[in-house]
């Protein structure tokens, strides 16, 4: 098995979990090939960094499998790097929250042994992809959580006008727009108050970012949509922000937001389920009442 890792380098403190987990795979004889920056950062943090068989360094590459080791930010970077190829992704949780990469580092011994005894199973998940005056934004070419409209450095609003299929929603007077996937509801949506949209359903998120009219709500639509935006701000400039990464456009740029036609495939433990990751991530069902007794 070709297995392609990815990781972060704020995780010094994982480092006995992540020698266990390349020794786990060297005993079942599978070729690693680690991402540039993250072998660079093992070099300098241990005695002796694991061996390898090589290293990545561009978007040039196959494998059978990836593993993110970090946060929900490395699985992100990682499944931009993963783009098209359709490698499945296996998320390992060294951060704190990790809705994606939800794997905890103190089980990747049996991990590792479920993968090479095909005890798991691969969810499809959606993206996002922008077009920009009718053409694709290449530069990143799609988001796996979500696409946000945000204003710049100026302290005063935006107005977002959207359509929906070629009819006119709404004119979003705030201070900007996320247009999330069901993975991204639990992201930055969650923080503006968006509704959690369970994995594997059909649909699209848009929630406004400190609107100026408290009527506005989240609002949830079919993934089959086509989001057409145009903003208008005093400053004559916006951001646009994919899964984080934000670059700067004219106000006299369209945008066009729709799904992808490709799809990140994540690699799930049998045993585990989307509510169970509710309940150990947001605590549901704790009552804060007993830790007062």
């Amino acid at each position: 098995m070709k297995v392609a890792i990815f990781g972060s380098r704020f995780q010094s403190d994982k480092l006995e979990q992540i020698v266990s987990l390349f020794d786990a795979l060297h005993q079942h004889k599978a070729d690693v090939f680690v991402c540039k920056n993250f072998y660079g950062f093992l070099s300098t943090v241990m005695t002796e960094p694991p061996l390898v068989e090589g290293i990545i360094d561009d978007g040039d590459f196959t494998a059978d499998m990836a593993l993110s080791i970090g946060g929900d930010g490395t699985y992100l970077r990682t499944a931009h790097r993963v783009g098209e190829r359709g490698i499945p992704i296996l998320g390992i949780n060294t951060g704190r929250l990790g809705f994606l990469a939800d794997v905890d580092c103190a089980d990747l011994e049996d991990v590792v042994r479920n993968l090479y005894n095909n005890l798991f199973r691969i969810t499809q998940l959606t993206q996002l992809q922008l077009k920009i005056n009718g053409a694709l934004f290449e530069t990143y070419p799609s988001a796996l959580n979500e696409i946000a409209i945000l204003k710049g450095d100026s302290s005063s609003m935006i107005n977002i006008h959207v359509t929906v299929d070629g009819e006119y929603l709404n004119g979003y007077q705030a201070d900007g727009l996320i247009v999330a996937t069901p993975t991204g509801s639990t992201a930055y949506a969650l923080s503006v108050g968006g509704p959690i949209i369970m994995p594997g359903s059909s649909n699209l998120l848009i929630a406004a970012v400190a609107s100026h009219n408290l009527t506005i709500r989240p609002i949830v639509l079919k993934d089959t949509s086509v989001i057409d935006l145009e903003i208008e701000s005093r400053s004559q400039c916006f951001l646009v922000s994919l899964d984080g990464n934000s670059y700067t456009l004219p106000c006299s740029t369209k945008l066009q937001i729709n799904l992808a036609d490709y799809t990140i495939k994540a690699i799930k433990q049998l045993n585990h389920t989307f509510a169970q990751t509710l309940r150990k991530k947001l605590l549901w069902g704790v009552d804060p009442r007993e830790e007062l007794r």
